[in-house]
């Protein structure tokens, strides 16, 4: 029998030092004499930002009060405000649970929280009972249409496509609560505030993100090249039409993030009793025969060399052996179909250190998925899958590029800031952030969204940007936000009088 005790080495990222730790603080810079707040050529006095997730201030799984008032356009505009910037308005949901229903029932459930003493983070309702605590009713209705008259317009879940398509409000929950008209789009109740300047970010990210999520198995394909540029352009046309001024963000490389590099591809311990068994015509020595005869028919009867049939065989075998690294068992569409010659020869092979295991397979891992069964392509993004992902994301990002050069806008580079924190970590303040899950600090217990501290990072690298293209200095004047006014967590009770 397996081992259930792996479920922990599979979240073992989660016992490394946090980023606050005295090690990993950067000293102090010392302070001197600043100059006056200036906007430059901006003018911010109706400030509107369009986006996705990201701009709602979704976090932990979840969006609610505590995230939406630390989302990154509401730190803009803060600053703004500094310097002429009017009131921003923010769809606030009801509560702090992070659900939202439709008709009454749940679409989006429990935020998430963290107990040191659980492996791994867990939805706030089952926490609550875990301790004792009376669990608060998700209160959000979709169907509850709360008016347009917003600053904030950050669609969770929305495709770059679907910001300009006409009754979006049916497919979106969070746009129901906000649209003007059942035909409405996303653009044009944005614009309709008449903004001066405006945001558009992580348009492209949900792009390419629901393919990721999937495993790449093609229930949420990659949007083309050419529909993404077409649609950024209707965008920025209508947000630049009366003369407003603006900043938008290029598509972070959305794989480098936790949801897609916690679980390592070998985090199998097995006995060598289990191995033995999982080796046996009982397990996959059966299949392992099978493909050695069909690679011995296809090397006689076809083009393919014994050279080309060893290497495919090699990667093919499944093996496991007593020890704690064992490789996980994946379905992948690329090998060699030979299921015409033996319709068990299916795609398998042992996952290496090329493929990215989704976070969702934490759970399925201790049932025997990726072992005994083999693990599904919706929890695998294998190399030629990534590369997708990669390929569109650079296309989008030309398109963004060129487009902001051509418009004059500011572009906030968060492509850059992201890959920085997912390979040498990023300095922020006297905080050390990096991409790992719970305590790297910068992404939240999702795995994919930014926590309040995160957006605090974003919302400087728009300042920067505003600053190199406008001319205003938040930077060189210290406006930008400070890393230690934002958390890196939420508690559970947020709101502890409403719970006891």
């Amino acid at each position: 029998m397996i081992k259930s005790k792996y479920i922990g080495i599979i979240l073992a990222v989660l016992s490394i030092s946090a980023c606050n730790s005295p090690e990993d603080v950067v000293p102090p810079v010392n302070e001197e004499t600043l100059p006056e707040l200036t906007a430059g050529d901006a003018n911010f006095s109706k400030y509107i930002a369009v986006g996705a997730s990201l701009t709602a201030g979704y976090t932990d799984l979840g969006l609610f009060i505590a995230g939406q008032e630390n989302s990154f356009p509401n730190m803009l505009a803060s600053q703004f405000k500094k310097v002429g910037g009017g009131d921003f308005l923010q769809p606030l949901v009801k509560d702090d649970t992070g659900g939202i229903l439709v008709s009454g029932t749940p679409v989006r459930g429990y935020r998430l929280t963290f107990n040191s003493e659980i492996p791994g983070p867990q939805p706030l309702n089952e926490f609550l009972e875990g301790i004792g605590k009376p669990v608060p009713p998700i209160t959000t209705e979709a169907g509850i249409n709360i008016g347009s008259d917003f600053n904030n317009f950050g669609i969770p879940g929305s495709k770059s496509f679907h910001l300009i398509t006409p009754g979006y409000a049916g497919a979106n929950p969070y746009y129901a609560r906000i649209a003007s008209a059942p035909t409405a789009t996303v653009i044009d109740d944005a614009v309709a505030q008449q903004p001066t300047f405006f945001t558009l970010s992580e348009v492209g990210a949900n792009d390419v993100l629901g393919y990721a999520l999937s495993g790449g198995d093609g229930s949420d394909p990659i949007t083309d090249a050419a529909t993404f540029s077409a649609s950024l352009e209707i965008l920025i046309n209508k947000l630049t039409a009366n003369g407003a001024k603006g900043a938008i963000a290029n598509v972070p490389s959305i794989t480098s993030v936790s949801n897609f590099t916690t679980v390592t591809h070998n985090p199998v311990p097995l006995d060598q009793s289990t191995a033995d068994l999982l080796n046996s015509m009982n397990g996959y020595g059966a299949y392992n025969a099978g493909i050695t005869q069909a690679y011995a028919y296809l090397v006689a009867n076809t083009p393919l060399t014994q050279e080309m049939a060893d290497a495919e065989i090699a990667e093919r075998t499944i093996s496991f052996s007593a020890g704690p690294n064992n490789a996980l068992v994946i379905i992948d569409e690329d090998l060699r179909d030979l299921t015409a010659l033996n319709p068990a020869l299916i795609n398998l092979r042992q996952a290496t250190t090329d493929d990215l295991i989704l976070l969702t397979a934490s759970s399925e891992i201790p049932k025997g998925i990726g072992v005994s069964t083999p693990m599904g392509d919706k929890f695998v993004l294998t190399p030629e899958e990534q590369t997708e992902i990669n390929d569109a994301t650079m296309a989008y990002n030309a398109s963004i590029e060129a487009i902001a050069k051509t418009k004059g806008l500011a572009l906030a580079d968060l492509q850059s800031v992201l890959d920085e924190a997912s390979t040498n970590g990023i300095a922020f303040d006297n905080y050390f952030l990096n991409t790992d899950l719970v305590f790297g600090g910068l992404v939240s217990l999702d795995g994919i969204h930014l926590t309040a501290r995160g957006y605090a990072l974003m919302a400087n690298t728009f300042l920067k940007a505003i600053d190199t293209t406008y001319g205003s200095n938040f930077e060189a004047s210290g406006n930008l936000m400070k890393a230690a006014d934002f958390p890196i967590s939420y508690a559970p009770t947020l709101h502890e009088e409403d719970l006891n």
